[in-house]
């Protein structure tokens, strides 16, 4: 199993989590991201800047990803084509996407979009709470104890 974060929205503790995950069961860790983001120095963890531009990042991160890769991310169309190509999905706030949540989640990620368009303001996600990162921790453990 290769991890690959969305990384230009991952919150500093998610990807501090992912550090360690990575090097404590040797998996590689790559953070895909339009800027530059300091990792820590190891063989396990790799920093991949693509251009800027609209999904760049996502789209390297489709090219690369595998059957059985660990994608994190909360951008809902990446993670429905990662789960086409038979990866995980999972949000920095811990909730797996599957292919049996997914088709739900773009039908409200849309629908959200339509009403934006339309000027209706319904603000942004929360700020990321110690529930979400213990969350997201936890699924992350199990998901790899699984790997």
């Amino acid at each position: 199993m290769t991890l690959f974060i969305d990384a230009d929205a991952c919150p500093v503790a998610i990807r501090e989590i992912l550090f360690r995950a990575a090097q404590r069961k040797q998996l590689h860790l790559y953070l895909v991201a339009n800027q530059r983001i300091q990792t820590p120095k190891s063989k396990f963890i790799h920093m991949v800047q693509v251009g800027s531009g609209f999904d760049v990042a996502d789209h390297e991160i489709v090219r690369r990803c595998e059957a059985g890769d660990l994608i994190i991310t909360s951008d809902i169309p990446l993670a429905s084509e990662v789960i086409d190509k038979g990866a995980k999905a999972l949000s920095p706030r811990g909730e797996l996407f599957t292919p049996d949540n997914i088709r739900q989640r773009l039908n409200i990620r849309d629908f959200m979009d339509t009403m934006r368009s339309s000027g209706i303001q319904s603000g942004g996600p929360p700020p990321l709470s110690n529930v979400d990162r213990k969350n997201f921790a936890d699924h992350l453990d199990r998901l790899l104890a699984g790997s």
